[in-house]
Parts: C-alpha cells; structure tokens; sequence
C-alpha cells in the first residue's frame, strides 16, 4: 500500500486526476477504517471528498432548463435529457460514465467515515442520505449495463462497447448494494422498501460474480466482497453461503499472488509479507486467536490477544478482555502458585480496564460485543476476582466452537464443561456409561439429560454466595449452555468441514459418544438452561441464546415434526417476550440481542426454504 501511495502521489501530486483521486482516498478510507483514530479518519475523509470533487466535476452537467422544457414536447429528446435514464447514460462520453461511477464510489466511502468519525445520530442519518444517493446511481448504471448487454450478440452477452474496468465496478456497486439491504432486520427492511429500495441477495451475488469474468480493475474488490460473504457474514447469516465457492475464490487469487498457506498459516505468512501496515497484522493477529479457540490453544491464542492489546485501537475493550480470559484460563492450569497467581493479577488489571476502554458509533458501541464484555468484566469484580468459563464462552462468541474440529470438542472443550459442572454439584455422566438411560429426547419433559444432581449440590450453592460473590444459577446456566452446545456441533459438525479421519475413529470416554446421543444431550441441555432461567441473576441472554440453538438443533434433525418446533423457538427469540422471567420481571435488552435477532431473522429464511424442499445443505449449516 505504501508504494501504491507513493506511485498515485508521483503521477498527480494534486490529486486532479480521476482515477488518481479516487484510488489515493480508498487508500487513505481504509487507513481509517483499519486504525480507526481520528488521525486517519480525518485524512481518510478529507481525501474521499477530494475524489467526490473532482468526480463530480467530470460529470455530465443536467440540460439546462430550455432544454428541458422542450424535453416535455419531444418523447425522444425528453428520455436522452433525464438525469439517471439510460439514454441519459448512453449519452455520457466514457469519462462521464466513469466519473458517474466514481461519484457514487466516493460517496459511499465518504459516508462511511463520516458514520464512524461523528459518532452521533445527526450525522448518521445526514450520511444514510448520501447512501441512498450511492444506491440510486448504482441502480441506474446497472440499467445501464442491461440494456447495452441485452443489445450484444447473444442478447446478454457482455457488450464489448463496455469497457471492463466500468463494467467491474457497476457490478461492485450493485452486487453489494443488493446484498446489505438484504441483510437488513425485517422492520428496517420493510421501511427501506417504502422508499423504493429492496435488496436481492441472490443477484447481488451473482452481481459480483460476473465482475470475474473480465479482468476488471475492481475484480478483486468483488472476490474480497465475496469471501467477506461467505466467510464472515456468515457468522449470521445462512442463505446464498457457500464455503466451496470461497475455496475456489481463494485458490485462484493464492495462484495469482502466492504468500500464504492455510488457516492460521496464511496470517503468519501474511504478516511476514509486509511491514508496512501495522493496521494489517493487527486482523491477522485476530484471526489468529479466534482460531485458537477452535483449536482451544489458548496460551498460544493470549500471544495474539497480548499484540492486539498492547498496540491496536480498533476495539481496545475486546482486546483486553479477550488477554484476561485466556490468562484465567492459563493461569488456572498452572501447577506453579506463584505463576498462577501473576497470571491471575494480570487477568484482574485487564479487567478493571475494560469497561472504560467501549468505544461507540453514532452512540452506539461497534458492533464487537462491547457492552457485553464490559458486563462480564464488571461481574468478574463483584464476584471475588471470578468467571465461570470464560474463555470458552468468548470462544462461543465468536464462533471458535461452531469452527472447531470434532475431535477438539470432545477432549479438550467438553471436559472443561464437566470439571465446571463437577465445582457446582452436578455430575456430567455422558460418555461413561450412563448418557443413555439418564438422557432425555427433545420434545419431553425437562430435564439434564447425562448431568446428574449430587448430594452436595445444595450446599454447594449456599457456599458459593460465601466464598465466591454469588451467581450460583447463572454458572449452571451457562455451563449447560455450553454443553448443549458443545453437543450439537458434536452431533452435526460443520457440512462445509474437512473432517479429521482420526475424529472417525473409536476412542474410549467422551470421544464415542453417538449422533443419536449427542442430539438428546444437546436438547436435555437447552431445556436445564430454560428450568433454571428464573433463578438467573444477571446472564439473562443465555436463555434466549439457548431457545435459539435449540431451534438450530431441530433445523439440523429436519423433518415435518422437528421444523414447526424449530420455527416456535426461533419466533420466541423475535417475540420480545420475557423468556428468563415472569412477565413482571426483567426489562429492556438483554447482551447481545440485536446480534441475535439478525442471527435469528436468517435462520427462519433458511426455515422456509426447507420447507420448500431448498437449501438441505443450508439447513445444516443452521
């Protein structure tokens, strides 16, 4: 990037030029995105509204008003006159189509930053505005590329009168365009839809497939918007995913400009690649300890934790909080005390910090699960300096378990649940002999499946307000929370995973436990979570949490009496109602609730395509 700077800067020092202008502030955009201080958020502003300018100054000017009028005597004059017609478009010489696209391009990135830098819902909405100004010439540079590509031969072929660089980002813009109004909640949606705005996901992302078939200069802008899709959005969002497509996408760009190998060795590489951009070591950092938590590698993941807390300011709480866990984790393992005991200092400094460190956009915390490890770090303090599964939670979180091999699951994640559940008076007998005759299938009476209540459980609780601050019911909940979950991804592993021949093979304890019985432990679970949620104190998300992969559980199981459940628990998570508590009992959000509306608003559209007899493989993935 910095000899991409240097060139742009050595041909137009003034940055007058079109493509100059606006190559040298997507630079200085994503500069400020990456860092996100004010430094480079303002430069990163002051240089996306220097390309705005000089766009707009190549842009074809409207006809003046004589024209105009005459446009309403003439059809034919009338239709070549319109600002944003085709034939309007038609009429632009080759510079004005470009300055036309470019507009639009810079735009967005300046609205953008803009949305980030303010941090307040003014000048969020005055930005949305020029959103829609973005989406309005995308949408007729898209008529546009119809009409000359319906006039080619075949009809629909690309027209050669394109050229390929325009055609690359008319796809860009409206591929994506498509797709995040798409990923809209259903009542925004709807209110978007009143303006005339609805989004396809299907042809958005067919949008940016078809920027592959020529060498645009904004194709790989497309595959990175593709793989954005496939492997991030993922995370919440079910239809049009297809992780084979990314591989492929993948492949071909590794062909092209090799430096880098699988999973956690194509950060390694790609940090050894340059040493420009600390900003970019910084997400390989990240990437390198999420997955760890599906490795559950957890000293190796507090290095990465360690990197990003000591020097990147993107989300500073996350960091931290993300160091402190893996610390109480380590630290609780460590045989020598006095190690032990500076491990859990350092976990106790982090989390005294966190809270302060929330940062916000237009008043509301980035969208990394802020508030919700500020809460966690509060809770650690009133609770004696103590969390009850922590780092596997966050591993939760961010989708370490749902991404973790089989073979991890079971002895290394699992065996963390059954030691906690052991700590609170419960015994988890799943894997010894016992699962079968003490589970309970989904759809009967509540219950805990394999986990068994000991004798001492009782007074284990009364001790755990004495030495422990409290918070009996809600480390139960959790660490059944957990289990279920555990179990589930047991049960039905990723579809898109490679899977491990060792995991296929017969091993002794945990490790043989069946499909069938995987399934009932995973509902039995769920269903302790929703018996005991009344006694929660403070983790209230976790019962909305757990009716949300229950019903991604019977989604995964199928068939014409597993789905009508599915949907009732999916429809319970988007009622509002309170789920944890009578009606007189909690109000207001519970952690992470938007989050799980948008995870939940997917996984019903993925419902109906099952229904439909669409999308097996979708559902799986649910």
């Amino acid at each position: 990037m910095l000899e991409s700077e240097a060139y742009l800067v050595e041909q137009d020092k003034d940055m007058e030029r079109l493509y100059i202008a606006t190559g040298f502030g997507l630079i200085q955009c994503v500069k400020g995105l990456m860092s996100y201080e004010d430094v480079d958020l303002i430069a990163g502003i002051q240089h996306t509204k220097q390309g705005n300018h000089i766009a707009s100054l190549h842009r074809k000017k409207a006809a003046f008003l004589g024209s105009r009028l005459a446009g309403y005597v003439v059809s034919s004059v009338s239709s070549a006159l319109h600002p944003g017609s085709v034939q309007w478009i038609k009429s632009m010489t080759d510079v004005e189509r470009h300055a036309e696209l470019v507009y639009a391009e810079s735009l967005f990135e300046k609205a953008l930053l803009g949305i980030v830098y303010s941090g307040d819902w003014l000048a969020f909405i005055k930005e949305a505005l020029n959103m829609r100004t973005t989406i309005s010439i995308y949408r007729q540079l898209g008529s546009y590329l119809d009409h000359m590509d319906a006039l080619s031969s075949p009809p629909g072929a690309p027209n050669p009168a394109v050229d390929a660089d325009f055609r690359s980002g008319v796809l860009l813009g409206v591929g994506m365009s498509n797709i995040i109004l798409s990923l809209m909640p259903g009542k925004l949606a709807t209110l978007v839809e009143l303006f005339g705005y609805k989004g396809d996901r299907g042809y958005g992302l067919e949008c940016l497939m078809r920027a592959g078939a020529e060498e645009g200069v904004r194709r790989s802008i497309c595959d990175m918007s593709l793989l954005i899709f496939h492997l991030v959005l993922s995370s919440f969002t079910f239809s049009g995913v297809s992780i084979p497509l990314a591989s492929r996408i993948l492949s071909y760009n590794l062909a092209r400009y090799p430096t880098a190998k699988e999973a956690i060795g194509y950060y390694e590489r790609a940090m050894q690649a340059q040493g420009q951009y600390r900003n970019l070591h910084h997400v390989s950092y990240w990437e390198i300890a999420v997955a760890n938590f599906a490795l559950w590698e957890v000293g190796e993941g507090a290095r990465c934790w360690r990197e990003l807390e000591r020097e990147a300011t993107w989300s500073k709480a996350i960091y931290s909080y993300g160091l402190a866990v893996c610390l109480i984790e380590v630290g609780n393992t460590k045989e020598d005390e006095k190690e032990r005991k500076e491990s859990l200092e350092e976990a106790a400094r982090l989390m005294e910090k966190v809270p302060s460190l929330r940062q916000k956009i237009a008043g509301k915390s980035i969208p990394l699960r802020c508030k919700f490890v500020a809460r966690k770090a509060r809770k650690f303090h009133s609770q004696n300096q103590r969390l009850l599964l922590p780092a596997l939670e966050m591993a939760y979180v961010f989708q370490g378990i749902a991404h973790a091999p089989r073979r991890v699951i079971l002895d290394k994640m699992l065996p963390e649940v059954r030691a906690a559940l052991g700590q609170l008076g419960w015994e988890d007998e799943v894997g010894v002999g016992a699962g079968v005759a003490l589970g309970v299938g989904v759809g009967t009476q509540l219950g805990s499946g394999g986990v068994k209540e000991r004798k001492d459980r009782q007074e284990v609780e009364t001790g755990y307000g004495e030495k422990r601050g409290g918070g009996y019911w809600d480390d139960y909940a959790l660490a059944m929370f957990l289990r279920g979950v555990c179990m589930r991804y047991v049960a039905y592993p990723d579809p898109d995973a490679e899977i491990d021949v060792a995991d296929t093979l017969p091993t002794p304890g945990l490790a043989s436990i069946s499909k069938e019985e995987a399934e009932r432990e995973a509902g039995a679970s769920f269903k302790a979570v929703f018996e005991h949620g009344p006694k929660i104190e403070l983790d209230h998300q976790l019962v909305y949490h757990a009716h949300y992969e229950l019903g991604r559980l019977l989604a995964c199981q199928g068939g014409p009496s597993h789905l009508p459940q599915a949907k009732y628990e999916f429809e319970l998570v988007l009622s509002g109602k309170p789920l944890e508590v009578g009606a007189s009992g909690r109000k207001g959000k519970y952690s992470m609730e938007n989050a799980l509306h948008m995870r939940t608003h997917a996984a019903l559209d993925v419902l109906e395509q099952m229904k439909r007899g669409e999308g097996e493989k979708v559902g799986r993935r649910l």
